[in-house]
């Protein structure tokens, strides 16, 4: 599989990812297609880890067949949830010897949030730790300190939330991040070119490339439950204004109004399509 995420950003082009989700059982197909259709638009395709701690398919097996049967390049989000310091390692390993080599490394929700509260969470590490991890995996070591019979190759990307309340603790975090081995970042979604322009501002000092979050907002209902219900999302009671008076209409343009600013300011886009790749098409149909 080509490494397109990798060289371009190494190139400084402009990257456009998306977000999906595995399926709920045991039938890839839908999912695959769903994949597909965002193939050539897209350099790579994020292929989530039971998001909000709810029951999904591996995202490793979705990622390999995905590749492999669609050639479409994956990155795969890995959570500290579910697996302990030898399961990770396990895993990694895996999904290097499937050719998987892009990763977004994740805390991950805690399982009360999802549909098995009764599930243990293990958390051994977070997403620093993850990041650490894989990088020692790709330097041919164990988190043990035991040397592989073979590295692995990976692509690590991490998360950040650029209308955090606490900058400076955001970008503190984002730094100890990058210390430990990140390679790119993939931001919460954001709803106005401020709300880029404070974070880029804060951040020009990493010098790791930033992939910002773009959310279409679909309706007024949706756009206000997800500012007051979802943790790190923060849109503007302008944006607010605009969507309760053009509904899903508006969402769309203002979509397409903050891509084409980040064209020329950032490293790419992350569009989070809540599972419609007809949506992510729209966002790029200007």
């Amino acid at each position: 599989m080509t490494d397109h995420l990798r060289q371009k950003l190494r190139n400084q082009e402009f990257v456009l990812t998306v977000e999906m989700e595995p399926p709920a059982g045991a039938d890839p197909n839908p999912a695959l297609e769903a994949i597909a259709k965002l193939k050539d638009d897209f350099t790579a395709v994020n292929v989530a880890d039971s998001p909000m701690a709810s029951l999904r398919m591996s995202p490793i097996a979705l990622a390999h067949l995905a590749q492999e049967d669609k050639g479409v390049e994956i990155i795969f989000h890995l959570t500290c949830r579910d697996r302990n310091l030898l399961g990770l390692q396990a895993e990694l390993l895996g999904a290097a010897a499937l050719g998987v080599r892009n990763i977004l490394a994740l805390t991950g929700d805690p399982p009360t949030n999802g549909d098995h509260p009764e599930a243990t969470g293990v958390f051994d590490v977070d997403s620093v730790g993850l990041i650490r991890l894989a990088k020692m995996l790709n330097n041919g070591k164990a988190i043990s300190g035991k040397e592989l019979a073979a590295p692995t190759d990976f692509f690590i990307g991490t998360v950040a939330n650029p209308t955090a309340e606490d900058l400076n603790k955001e970008v503190e975090r984002l730094a100890q991040k990058v210390e430990a081995g990140a390679n790119f970042v993939q931001t919460q979604p954001i709803f106005a070119p401020d709300q880029f322009e404070r974070f880029h501002a804060a951040v020009g000092h990493l010098q790791i490339p930033i992939l910002y979050g773009i959310l279409p907002l679909k309706s007024y209902r949706s756009a206000k439950y997800l500012a007051e219900k979802v943790p790190g999302i923060n849109i503007p009671t302008s944006v607010l204004e605009r969507i309760e008076e053009g509904g899903a209409e508006v969402g769309l343009i203002l979509a397409q109004e903050l891509l084409d600013y980040l064209k020329p300011r950032a490293a790419g886009a992350h569009i989070f399509p809540m599972g419609n790749p007809d949506l992510a098409l729209a966002v790029l149909a200007q």
